[in-house]
């Protein structure tokens, strides 16, 4: 994989407390490694030996986003036009829930249109991923 024509984005709900933005993000990147552990680099060594796990290759912005703008984004990732993208969504269904079990059961029973979602991470063609983000600003 050329590495060079990819490009990850996460886009974050920035009316969310600071805590659930952490934990957003949090659980995207998480998600995303395990998805797509061939973004992730090589274990590393310091000068003292000290051995640091691989980290993502290449930067991720984290972009500002509304709950409309990143629902918008999450519709037009279902398209055809998006289906080699890696998408990782959050939402407040997810947020809500005890444990994974209740995830499960919880979201078999939701229909995506009653999803609010909180984040989104997109992984793919930096052309793909700049479509739908370019415009968008750093949450800072």
């Amino acid at each position: 994989m050329n590495l060079e024509n990819e490009k990850s984005v996460m886009i974050i709900d920035e009316a969310l407390p600071l805590g659930i933005i952490a934990n957003t993000a949090a659980i995207l990147g998480i998600t995303l490694g395990k998805k797509r552990p061939d973004i992730v680099g090589c274990d590393v060594t310091d000068q003292n030996g000290n051995v640091h796990l691989g980290i993502i290759a290449f930067p991720i912005p984290v972009l500002k986003g509304t709950k409309d703008s990143i629902r918008e984004i999450r519709q037009r990732l279902y398209t055809s036009d998006f289906s080699d993208v890696t998408v990782v969504d959050f939402s407040d269904l997810a947020q809500g829930c005890n444990d994974y079990e209740e995830f499960i059961d919880l979201m078999a029973g939701a229909p995506e249109a009653d999803l609010q979602y909180m984040g989104v991470a997109i992984c793919g063609s930096k052309k793909k991923v700049n479509k739908l983000t370019g415009s968008m600003p750093l949450l800072r």
